[in-house]
């Protein structure tokens, strides 16, 4: 649970600063949505990294900005790479969120 939340929020962190590393930061649009929507993602999933399972509105929160970054590069027709690496890890934070979500808190699996 707490790896992947980590994981969940290095990713919104990713989507803050990818406007200037992969190069569409000449975009206000995409720019704004990545960093702001990264941000909420970095919040959210450091804030409910000890609430996992189904009421843990936090990772309703990190499910809905994962599929965000799914749809979000076709939404502002980014590149071929760009749209890669938003729908990847975009997939990854639902993966991730889901899994969260379907974790037991009295479980003591090694994750």
């Amino acid at each position: 649970m707490k790896t992947r939340s980590t994981l969940n929020a290095l990713i919104g962190v990713w989507f803050i600063i990818a406007p200037w590393v992969i190069g569409f930061s000449d975009d206000s649009g995409a720019l704004w949505s990545s960093v702001i929507l990264g941000a909420i993602q970095a919040i959210v999933a450091l804030w409910g990294y000890n609430n996992p399972g189904w009421n843990s509105w936090q990772s309703w929160i990190t499910v809905i900005t994962g599929v965000w970054f799914i749809v979000f590069p076709f939404i502002y027709s980014l590149s071929n790479g760009e749209v890669w690496a938003s729908v990847i890890l975009g997939a990854i934070t639902v993966i991730f969120s889901f899994w969260n979500m379907g974790s037991n808190s009295n479980s003591r699996a090694v994750e």
